[in-house]
């Protein structure tokens, strides 16, 4: 039996929850289907223990209609609190989610709509609002299937706290936010750990009385469309390297080194037990350190122009990776690693989606989240307009533009 919805949104994260709190406000009939058996699945079951937010706590406030909780606007919210926040919401404002429903095909009925083939049912549906999220696929390269199998490999998302691993050191490839902080929980427990670096910048976690996130809002750099970026910025550029744990501090690879981590260049090949390494961790080390120091140029500028009365700042400027040799073959067993984890990110998948509104990188083709094929919308993304629309400082005024688009354009209930 087909089942009849005026609109349906796939994903119940921030986005997916987002939109629905605006139709609600327009009294839009609609429903969102969450394929897990629970709201915050990313946090609650994709996240290490000591996770925190990387960014400040007002960012998460801006979701339509929530409020603080007690909880301070700067701090980093744990992960057991992000999760109880999202059922408070959820509750709060009686969002109408389906749980366990996972949705198989998106596909055009005719001009007259969608039919939104899920694991239990089939829908027919006059909208269809995708909010699955922008990091669906966790990455994990082919040549991992090369590796000895007495090796434990995981991708990020899997790793929980240091006594969760297998005794021995440890070597993990990537350092965005996930693979610099577990790097750091490991070595601070007393392992050994291997640390691959790739092209995620370094960011000041405070600069001149404020964090990062604050001075980078105030001067827009969120609000920028993918036209708008310098040249020879990639529109998915990695995520700089951040932790809100204890606190929020500046994590810096150097003091990594600096306290025993062996830094390498980029994974080349492995043979069982044998890994091969591009000798370029100088010069992925200096693009890191340019990422903080072209930030901390345009706060200076930004101070500047508004002659705002504040203290000068200079950063420490720490050296200790570039004291390390450049590995290029790293015998696993010779180190007893025993554990590699795979921390290169995610990947996005609108593959269930067969409609062709996407670009040869399988992106989403859009204005202000609304593709060309009526009532096809996507939320959560970045550039639906601006970078911020991806995440948490800027998913509500995503959400916002595809409710409003909706709620006056698309208002038909189909019979």
């Amino acid at each position: 039996m087909i089942e009849y919805m005026e609109t349906v949104i796939i994903g119940g994260g921030p986005a997916g929850l987002s939109t629905s709190y605006y139709l609600n406000q327009f009294n839009k009939e609609h429903v969102i289907l969450e394929k897990t058996e629970k709201i915050a699945h990313p946090w609650r079951n994709e996240r290490w223990d000591s996770f925190t937010l990387v960014t400040p706590n007002w960012a998460l406030f801006r979701m339509p209609g929530s409020e603080r909780n007690g909880e301070s606007p700067d701090g980093f919210m744990p992960k057991d609190k992000i999760v109880k926040f999202f059922e408070d919401y959820v509750e709060k404002f009686n969002l109408p989610i389906q749980y366990n429903t996972n949705v198989v095909s998106v596909e055009s009925d005719d001009g007259k709509g969608y039919i939104i083939q899920t694991s239990t049912n089939s829908i027919k549906a006059k909208n269809v609002v995708v909010a699955s999220g922008f990091q669906r696929v966790p990455r994990v390269p082919r040549l991992s299937g090369k590796i000895s199998g007495e090796i434990m490999q995981i991708h990020s998302s899997k790793y929980r706290n240091p006594d969760s691993l297998p005794e021995g050191a440890v070597l993990i490839v990537g350092s965005g936010q996930s693979g610099t902080q577990q790097a750091e929980e490991l070595y601070q427990s007393g392992r050994k750990v291997f640390l691959c670096v790739g092209s995620a910048g370094r960011l000041p976690r405070r600069y001149r009385g404020k964090d990062i996130i604050k001075w980078l809002d105030e001067m827009g750099i969120f609000d920028l469309t993918s036209e708008q970026l310098p040249p020879g910025v990639g529109k998915f550029r990695a995520i700089p390297q951040l932790t809100g744990k204890n606190g929020g501090y500046t994590i810096s690879l150097h003091k990594y080194a600096k306290d025993g981590v062996t830094l390498l260049g980029h994974l080349k090949d492995v043979e069982k037990s044998k890994v091969f390494l591009t000798p370029d961790l100088h010069k992925s080390l200096a693009m890191v350190d340019q990422t903080e120091s072209e930030v901390v140029k345009m706060i200076d500028q930004y101070i500047r122009e508004l002659k705002l009365n504040l203290p000068e700042e200079e950063l420490p400027e720490l050296e200790d990776g570039y004291k390390q040799a450049l590995i290029e073959e790293l015998d696993l067993k010779a180190e007893n690693i025993k554990t590699i984890i795979w921390a290169g990110g995610y990947d996005w998948d609108f593959s269930f989606v067969k409609v062709p509104v996407f670009d040869s990188d399988r992106f989403p083709i859009q204005h202000n989240g609304v593709t060309n094929s009526p009532g096809l919308c996507f939320v959560g993304l970045p550039w639906m307009p601006s970078e911020g629309t991806g995440f948490l400082v800027g998913i509500s005024e995503g959400a916002k533009n595809v409710a409003d688009y909706i709620a006056e354009t698309r208002s038909s209930v189909i019979n």
